[in-house]
């Protein structure tokens, strides 16, 4: 068993590290750099999807996908177009449809921000604006109740922007847990990584093999 663990985009891959620091098993966990993924190609959605999809398929073993944010949403695309696939799904701070006034609103900011603020994430500013440009039309509504496998849907307490989806998700797809995570904003794996590894672990535990 692999068990993916998928960061957003304002972060990159060791965002992770202070969660798999608290985590108790010795779970077969990898984190993927979505610029990295991408190797130099165009930074747009469907690039991104086409290469995290082509590198979720070069392991031959059932995959546990964990997913905040962009990487939420990049775990639920393959979730729904690959069901024999994944063993389990963890969203966290996802959206399932884009907001698009807010996706505009964010762009508007972006464009503001000096470079300076994006030096130390996975991709640079002009990235963040033609990546999350290319996002506004997605929508998988029509999609996420075909989804069987193990949910398991969480949001950081502070997260107000992801709340609703968040309750929307767990209502919608078959079976999936909501679980609020105290003391957490957007990017609960920085903002509470040890409750977050007790959540994803108890979730592991309680629902499969690992």
């Amino acid at each position: 068993m692999q068990y993916v663990l998928i960061h957003g985009l304002g972060q990159t891959s060791s965002s992770w590290d202070k969660t798999i620091s608290y985590m108790l098993k010795p779970f077969n966990v990898v984190c993927p750099s979505l610029s990295a993924l991408l190797n130099g190609g165009e930074v747009t959605y469907a690039s991104l999807y086409k290469a995290f999809d082509g590198f979720c398929n070069q392991s031959s073993e059932p995959l546990h996908l964990c997913g905040l944010s962009l990487g939420g949403v990049l775990a639920l695309n393959y979730a729904i177009e690959n069901p024999a696939k994944v063993k389990s799904l963890v969203l966290i701070g996802a959206q399932y449809k884009m907001p698009g006034a807010l996706l505009k609103v964010q762009n508007i900011i972006f464009r503001i921000l000096p470079k300076a603020v994006f030096k130390n994430m996975e991709f640079e500013k002009n990235d963040f604006i033609r990546l999350t440009k290319s996002m506004i039309d997605i929508n998988f509504s029509d999609k996420i109740i075909n989804i069987s496998c193990p949910a398991l849907i969480m949001c950081g307490e502070k997260d107000s922007a992801n709340m609703a989806a968040s309750k929307q998700l767990a209502a919608k797809i078959p079976g999936a847990e909501l679980h609020i995570l105290d003391s957490a904003g957007h990017e609960a794996n920085i903002n509470n990584p040890k409750l977050l590894a007790q959540k994803l672990e108890s979730f592991w535990m309680n629902h499969l093999d690992p």
